[in-house]
């Protein structure tokens, strides 16, 4: 029997690694004033297809939904902002100073083609900071995304923002490029030619070669920016320039996700192939109004950790250091070298102790394998101590095994 299409198991030589991601999330967010939450794995359908929005591929035809039993609509949850702003709205985050910092590492879930680093149960590390239109806000949710990457050694990585301005010039936008979609139907794609109507935006993702060919023409939303909008976003790229931040605007840019509104970016790294995501975001003022709350602006990103890790390269993390490996002569001395193994663990050092019923030998290569920095074995008559670095051995009791070690130098 194998794990269901679209899952994987996490063995034990690649948690390190997870690891790695999640110990540098901490370290870069909440050195920015972020603070982690996680929500429910399962939420309301209804906060989805009011949040992220009726005419997106996640509503339509992504999300693992089912009743639960009580006539209620649930839904896995396959994204994390929904869920942040819904905690934001439930717990009375408004009454915080703003703007409320959050940032989250969860799984996720999405019924999509599976592919390289693309998964249908995923996991995910995602800001937000809620309650400021500030553009300093979009330029240091940026920053902080690409600061994790470098730490995590992403490679080949470029940035590319743009702009979807208000809803308010969204809509005179939508009118033209929704008749300018109209006098080239016959040239688009038949899912494309579908939805004009419900979401024409989303013609500038597809891969239809006919459809590419059109929207090279096709008129740009950065063009029917309002004055508020576009001195927004100029003062965004003046606050990245200032960081020396590269990145290149991309009029094409315009996310899978129906509540972002002005600054969206979108990072990827050309290790990936086609599909180069590794991870974006951008504002969406509307959504906590969406939601039933009063009108709150906010921004964040979310980044794929296995396409973060995919990216960096298949580097394996060496296993965790072995203090003290206890080996025993004969399963009479298993309760002493078993108590010694203790010890060891309660005074701060890494112990492991024979639990395969190898011979002496057999410990004695079983804890130059795992690259133990002291070998304890506990006889009849006492116990030795062997300096795994130096091959020196010095007779010890028990009791003494632990002290001795310590005051050696005990940690490698």
């Amino acid at each position: 029997m194998k794990a269901p299409k679209g899952t994987y198991d996490v063995l034990p030589d690649q948690q390190a690694a997870r690891d790695r991601v999640a110990s540098a999330a901490k370290r870069v967010l909440e050195g920015a004033g972020y603070r982690r939450i996680e929500t429910p794995t399962f939420e309301a359908t209804e906060l989805f297809a009011r949040g992220v929005g009726a005419s997106t591929d996640i509503v339509q035809k992504e999300m693992y939904t089912f009743d639960d039993g009580g006539g209620r609509s649930i839904t896995l949850r396959p994204e994390g902002t929904a869920p942040v702003c819904r905690a934001y709205l439930e717990h009375g985050m408004h009454k915080l100073p703003q703007p409320v910092k959050l940032w989250y590492l969860s799984s996720f879930y999405r019924k999509e083609k599976p592919q390289a680093g693309r998964y249908r149960q995923f996991w995910q590390v995602g800001a937000e900071a809620i309650g400021s239109d500030d553009p300093a806000v979009d330029a240091e949710s940026i920053v902080l995304l690409q600061t994790l990457l470098d730490e995590l050694g992403v490679e080949d990585v470029r940035l590319r923002i743009s702009s979807l301005g208000s809803p308010e010039s969204r809509v005179r936008y939508r009118e033209r490029l929704t008749a300018y979609l109209r006098a080239h139907e016959g040239e688009l794609s038949k899912e494309v030619r579908d939805r004009i109507d419900l979401n024409p935006l989303r013609a500038f993702d597809s891969d239809h070669p006919g459809t590419k060919a059109v929207m090279r023409d096709a008129p740009r939303l950065l063009d029917a920016l309002d004055a508020d909008d576009a001195e927004h976003f100029r003062e965004v790229r003046e606050l990245l320039d200032r960081a020396e931040v590269a990145y290149e605007v991309d009029t094409t840019l315009v996310r899978g996700l129906d509540y972002y509104t002005r600054t969206v970016f979108e990072f990827t790294s050309d290790r990936l192939g086609a599909q180069s995501g590794v991870g974006g975001g951008g504002r969406y003022d509307g959504l906590i109004e969406q939601l039933g709350g009063k009108p709150t602006p906010g921004t964040g990103w979310a980044a794929g950790i296995e396409r973060m890790l995919l990216a960096a390269g298949d580097e394996r993390t060496a296993e965790p250091p072995v203090d003290l490996y206890v080996a025993f002569d004969g399963v009479e001395q298993r309760a002493a070298a078993f108590g010694v193994s203790l010890d060891a663990r309660r005074a701060g050092m890494t112990a492991q102790m024979e639990l395969a019923g190898r011979s002496l030998k057999g410990q004695r290569k079983h804890a130059d394998r795992i690259g133990a920095r002291w070998l304890a074995v506990v006889r009849a008559d006492g116990a030795t101590l062997r300096d795994m670095q130096t091959g020196e051995e010095v007779d010890v009791p028990p009791e003494g095994i632990v002290a001795r070690a310590l005051r050696e130098g005990g940690r490698g």
